[in-house]
């Protein structure tokens, strides 16, 4: 009986200190980790007719750089994380000719993000309340 109260407490324990670890998490590693490909722009659903190639992706890697493609070019770049504030600046880009206007789109909401939130399957890029592009990691 008192082996068990212990092994009850224990797990009580380890539950809520494995709940506190993930507030306390670094935002950079909420970040990294994942290729992002885009699932929704501007707080709308995604339009896939807007990009003729394939669907943009972001990638955030250590250091405070930056890599995508915005459906049609290649970028490298690099962000800046301070606390939760975040800007992105794609930096060196292809310049391959594109079809629609995601790319355009694309670009300019990435230039307004100013905050980030993030769960496990789920990258929503922010300017305060908006929400401008939503992505989901790439399986």
């Amino acid at each position: 009986m008192k082996k068990s109260r212990h092994l009850i407490v224990l797990i009580l324990l380890l539950s809520f200190t494995s709940c506190s670890s993930l507030s306390s998490m670094n935002p950079i590693s909420l970040l990294t980790g994942n290729k992002w490909k885009l699932a929704g722009m501007m707080g709308k659903a995604l339009d896939f007719g807007k990009f003729a190639d394939a669907l943009p992706m972001l990638s955030f890697m250590d250091g405070g750089k930056l890599s995508g493609f915005t459906g049609c070019n290649n970028f490298s770049g690099n962000f800046n994380l301070d606390g939760k504030s975040l800007s992105l600046d794609p930096g060196a880009m292809t310049k391959k000719a594109c079809q629609g206007s995601g790319e355009n789109e694309f670009l300019n909401a990435l230039s307004m993000v100013s905050d980030f939130k993030v769960s496990k399957d789920n990258l929503a890029l922010m300017d305060g309340a908006k929400e401008l592009l939503r992505f989901v990691p790439e399986n």
